[in-house]
């Protein structure tokens, strides 16, 4: 009796005709994964899922971490520098923030601190590639675009992945990952964000159902392009970005239009509020804010609010200080808001930026600040992290992280765990081999944090 086993059609398909049959089956197979990777369609999650949207408040600039939220007392030794602004603690946990943050601090409880972070380079370029994209040099999805990819968006009529206030695109970037789950950006840096808008959105210059019409021939076109060059994948992108953009024309304005809000809310978010003097740039921080509780309430799966000029090399108190007082009360209402709405609870909110700051050396005259990747501070809150609580260490210095130590790719790996997602298995097959954000060294969860 033969022992060979039957053939299989995948089989037969692979090795009769020279294999020509299975090249066309593999062909079809490709066209499907490159239609689901196009696809915004909210997507199951691996597990179950402790967050389904995340707000990311990047701080451009690399916030100085001693005098916002790692505490070094002061020894008047000129090696342990400490902290220049006075530090209290705060709620029921008795976390130490500084007097910069003061709305902020209200919400102690709700923050849980990663004093150990640290990153490759002190490089701003480098290093906000690698805090967004988790390479420092190449061109790769965005942390926004790949959560996009891997979950979709809860409201087929908006984005998934949305980009407030930014002036550099790989913020938004989808890189080799379908156009579909690029960020939308809005704004740019130091704009006033209430002229912000969506390009091309909005206009009454034609009624709905002729511009359903004139994109319905647009498309017939395309479709009829990409039939003839099967499996590509930038056609396929462009195709489902353009319905996108046509199903946002109904909800997007609207959502943009923060008049709606009560004066009260407006007040607690400072839309519109002058900061004191200094070389950061207004940037409206606090509409930011807002439209990124309303993205989120509308169903956006990943939002971005940026506020630059945190680089200080010189007139270190001046400008903190003005930076701290145009975030603080925005960052606050928008904790509250989350927390009244129920919201807080399934959403992640991260703040932080590329890289931290040495400490000032009391008594020396000089009031600057340099570059500091070995250590520094993020927090994040709600989304199933600990509140009032505090992972890793910084030496008695603050330059270094010598405890709990957290690096971008463990950051990533933990937002992704969070939801629902396994890190080091989202991939993305291009040029030949699978890619993911968390690099070929892979990313550690971050477990101490979880609640």
């Amino acid at each position: 009796m033969s022992t060979n086993p039957p053939f299989s059609r995948r089989s037969l398909l692979r090795q009769a005709s020279c294999g020509f049959g299975y090249l066309a089956f593999s062909a079809l197979c490709q066209e499907r994964v490159l239609a689901a990777s196009s696809d915004l369609s909210a997507k199951p999650t691996r597990f179950p899922a402790r967050a389904k949207r995340v707000i990311f408040l990047c701080m451009s600039g690399g916030p100085a971490q001693l005098d916002t939220f790692d505490y070094k007392p002061q020894t008047g030794h000129k090696k342990h520098p400490g902290s220049v602004f006075p530090f209290s603690r705060h709620g029921r946990s008795g976390l130490w923030i500084s007097e910069l943050m003061p709305e902020t601090a209200k919400h102690a409880d709700k923050l849980c601190l990663l004093n150990g972070m640290h990153a490759d380079t002190g490089n701003h370029a480098q290093s906000f590639h690698q805090l967004h994209t988790g390479d420092r040099l190449r061109k790769r999805p965005s942390l926004g675009a790949w959560i996009s990819y891997g979950l979709g968006t809860e409201n087929q009529d908006l984005p998934g992945f949305v980009s407030l206030n930014t002036a550099k695109p790989q913020v938004y970037s989808s890189a080799f990952l379908p156009t579909v789950h690029s960020g939308t950006p809005l704004g740019i840096n130091g704009e006033n964000m209430s002229r912000a808008t969506i390009p091309n959105i909005s206009g009454d210059h034609l009624p709905a159902a002729l511009k359903r019409r004139q994109l319905d021939l647009v498309q017939a076109m395309n479709r009829e392009h990409a039939s003839l060059r099967a499996g590509d994948e930038a056609l396929e992108s462009v195709i489902a970005s353009m319905e996108l953009g046509f199903r946002m024309q109904t909800e997007a304005p609207g959502l943009l239009d923060t008049r709606t809000e009560p004066a009260g809310v407006l007040a607690r978010y400072r839309v519109g509020h002058s900061v004191s003097e200094g070389t950061c740039k207004p940037s409206d921080f606090g509409r930011q804010c807002l439209l990124a509780r309303r993205f989120i309430e509308a169903g956006v799966r990943f939002v971005e609010v940026n506020h630059g000029s945190w680089d200080q090399h010189q007139n270190h108190r001046r400008d903190l200080k003005a930076n701290c007082e145009a975030t603080d009360a925005p960052i606050a209402a928008l904790l509250e808001d989350l927390d009244q709405r129920g919201l807080l609870e399934d959403t992640l909110v991260v703040w932080g930026g590329e890289f931290g700051r040495p400490g000032l050396t009391p008594g020396d005259g000089k009031n600057e600040t340099g570059h500091n990747a070995n250590g520094f501070t993020f927090w994040l809150a709600g989304g199933g992290v600990k509140g009032g609580h505090v992972h890793g260490r910084t030496d008695e210095t603050g330059a270094r992280a010598v405890e709990g130590k957290v690096h971008f790719r463990d950051l990533h790996a933990t937002i992704l765990h969070l939801m629902g997602l396994a890190p080091n298995e989202l991939t993305y097959r291009h040029e030949g081999r699978a890619h993911r954000l968390t690099g070929p060294e892979g990313g550690q969860v971050v477990k101490e944090i979880l609640a």
